[in-house]
């Protein structure tokens, strides 16, 4: 059956069987109930408050609503059996609330530069992201329940708390205190029960001067006094975390308009609050304590003992009547009341801009790119035999976690990472140069995947600034190479100029051509060391490397397989590989170069760097060992006998490399020695 819109008092009376509530709702705004179908829209012809709404977003009316109708109808009474079908009149399990949003809380509403309507979920009917909040008195209820106190009244708390965090274990009192403070209330004992109110203002008496005792104890019937104003701070701080956001801890200020000192007098409440109701809950505590400067002590009569703690009573004054909330009471054959100034207006809430929460960005759990570097020593304090390890990600998680074991099982945390490292592949080929000496080739070009590069001066430069690594990707494949110019050549490309090669002893494993696809990686604090134990160089371990707030199992995590040489302890190559003529043979010599201290020119040697000083020396024909030898020095003899049998079969190379007792032999340097 179809109904006009213009007659809808037809859908009332009893010739109906049932109803089905589709929609109900109540806007989170001051008096939302008076009206509870309107909806605030700024952008909409049809945007209206509720009657007699002051505009302020209220997440109480809109609870207490839900309540009220959800408990009226629930009851049998309100909703009898139906005549024509099986069930109440109103079903009240198909009574849907409006409304709960499908984007998800609380980037709905915080992200308003991506939905339009985010500032409308502030006043609006939507329960996304507060069906979870309580009301004041059922959590004050609850604190008193596990305390013991059943005997309470909390009938006249209103307040909504969105979230509480009690920080230490501890009796009643100290939990209930912040949420005191806060929200505003007293707890009143009243013929034997505890009472909570809410501070109104609101005058519970008006007292003339017939209706004070005379008492021994005071000078007059009313003495007011005023507090020195030196002991108030014009400045309050309330500390909080803030809600509908990440729950980030920050901070609201108060201050007095005449305030000339920087005295703040900061409070930290365990609430989540809304900025707005920090700031009125710091107006609130900053004109309360000025208004409390003023005191008044009296007597009253015993005709008078229904007032006590909590209490407010209107006195009169010269100008006015004054209220003063009574704070103490004395009982003698008088009761003595100390009592301090109170106004209606402070407990009326103050409008203030209600702005979006803060809220990170939300980051996916992507798969990190995890670089290992096993690399010489560099500055001389870093664990010779424990490779670096470098990060990339896009986005980038915020910090990843490596877990490494013996097995793929078992995994311990290994470290963490919080900045992403400087990586990129070349996009032209990098040619061999000679070490020692600048390179003044072609640029060769980058592409990072992020981060930038930057030139650097020629002191800086020359005290190893801008150390690069260029490799392959395995952990040993590393040429150290530093590039005092860095030209933006397009978005994240960069052209390298002005270059020192082979650093730190890498001259001798840099091959012919750094092909176009090597990898790229800036030496700097973001890549870092990993722990590894000596006695497990060389062993393979599983390394699981993947965002931090994820379990290592997670899809997210990269899993490797790494043996690790330590490069560290390996001895450089040796430099000035010769061969002069010595009865009939050859002499090789060439000179020493070390791994440790070597920059230290005051020495007449370098530091040895090794347990020994030992060389292996090889003359090689076509990857064929025709001699090998260990020697202590750096010198060679080549006999003629061997030098005429070793050439009679064409060309022979000599390398020569230093030994180390831990690592083995280092890179070699080479000298080709031809036929005749």
């Amino acid at each position: 059956m179809a109904f006009s819109a213009h007659e809808p008092e037809g859908l009332r009376g009893p010739q109906f069987d049932g109803a089905w509530v589709d929609e109900l709702g109540c806007p989170a705004v001051d008096k939302g109930s008076n009206q509870p179908n309107v909806f605030l829209d700024p952008k909409s012809s049809e945007s209206f408050l509720p009657r007699h709404s002051d505009g302020r977003r209220d997440e109480l009316i809109q609870h207490q609503y839900l309540r009220a109708l959800h408990g009226y109808w629930s009851d049998p009474d309100n909703n009898p059996e139906a005549t024509e079908y099986a069930g109440r009149m109103l079903d009240m399990s198909r009574a849907f609330v409006w409304a709960w949003d499908a984007r998800p809380y609380p980037w709905f509403p915080a992200r308003d530069h991506f939905w339009a309507d985010g500032g409308n979920w502030r006043r609006g009917h939507w329960i996304t992201g507060r069906a979870s909040a309580r009301t004041l008195a059922s959590v004050v209820t609850e604190i008193c329940a596990r305390a013991g106190l059943t005997r309470i009244d909390t009938r006249r708390l209103h307040g909504f708390v969105r979230g509480y965090l009690v920080p230490e274990v501890g009796d009643a009192r100290r939990a209930l205190q912040p949420l005191m403070l806060a929200y505003g209330f007293d707890a009143i004992e009243r013929d034997g029960q505890v009472v909570f109110r809410m501070r109104t203002g609101e005058s519970d008496a008006a007292l003339s001067e017939p209706d004070l005792a005379v008492s021994d104890d005071l000078e007059s019937r009313l003495i007011e006094t005023r507090g020195p104003e030196a002991e108030q701070a014009g400045r309050v701080r309330l500390r909080f975390f803030e809600a509908d956001g990440d729950h980030e801890t920050v901070a609201e200020e108060s201050v007095l308009p005449d305030e000339q000192t920087h005295a703040v007098s900061e409070t930290y409440v365990a609430l989540s609050l809304t900025r707005a109701e920090g700031r009125q809950i710091a107006e609130r505590w900053l004109t309360e304590a000025r208004l409390a400067r003023d005191s008044a002590r009296f007597a009253l009569p015993p005709s008078r003992l229904p007032l006590g703690a909590g209490d407010v009573v209107t006195l009169p004054g010269e100008d006015a009547p004054t209220r003063f909330r009574i704070d103490r009471v004395e009982v003698t054959d008088r009761r003595i009341v100390d009592a301090v100034r109170v106004d209606p207006d402070v407990y009326e809430a103050a409008a203030f801009p209600d702005t979006p929460a803060t809220l990170r960005p939300f980051v996916p759990a992507v798969p990190v790119m995890p670089v290992f570097l096993d690399l010489p020593l560099m500055r001389g304090d870093e664990v010779p035999h424990a490779p670096h390890l470098a990060l990339s990600a896009s986005p980038w998680p915020g910090s990843v976690a490596i877990y490494d074991s013996p097995v793929d099982g078992d995994y311990a945390l290994n470290g963490l990472f919080a900045a992403r490292a400087v990586i990129g592949r070349l996009e032209t080929p990098l040619f061999a140069a000679p070490s020692g000496r600048i390179d003044r080739g072609a640029p060769v070009q980058v592409r990072l995947f992020s981060g930038a590069l930057s030139s650097i001066t020629d002191a800086a430069f020359l005290s190893g600034g801008n150390l690069l690594a260029v490799g392959d990707g395995t952990p040993g494949g590393w040429e150290l190479f530093q590039a005092r110019d860095a030209t933006m050549a397009g978005p994240r490309r960069w052209r390298l100029s002005h270059r020192l090669r082979g650093r730190f002893g890498t001259d001798g494993v840099m091959p012919e051509i750094w092909p176009a696809g090597s990898l790229v990686v800036r030496l700097d604090a973001r890549v870092r060391q990993i722990d590894l134990a000596a006695g497990a160089r060389r062993i393979a371990r599983h390394y699981r490397i993947g965002p931090a707030l994820r379990p290592y199992d997670d899809p997210a995590y990269v899993h490797r397989v790494e043996a690790f040489d330590g490069i560290g302890l390996r001895p450089y190559a040796p430099a000035h590989l010769r061969v002069a003529a010595e009865a009939g043979g050859l002499r090789a010599t060439w000179v020493r170069r070390t791994r440790i201290d070597g920059d230290d020119w005051s020495l007449a040697e370098v530091p040895l760097g090794e347990e020994t000083e030992a060389y292996r020396v090889r003359v090689i024909r076509d990857g064929t060992i025709l001699r090998e030898a260990t020697v202590s020095g750096p010198r060679w003899d080549y006999g003629a006998a061997a030098l005429s049998g070793d050439l009679s079969g064409g060309p022979v190379t000599l390398r020569v490399a230093q030994l180390s007792a831990r690592f083995g032999a280092g890179p070699e340097a080479r000298l080709d020695l031809p036929v005749g």
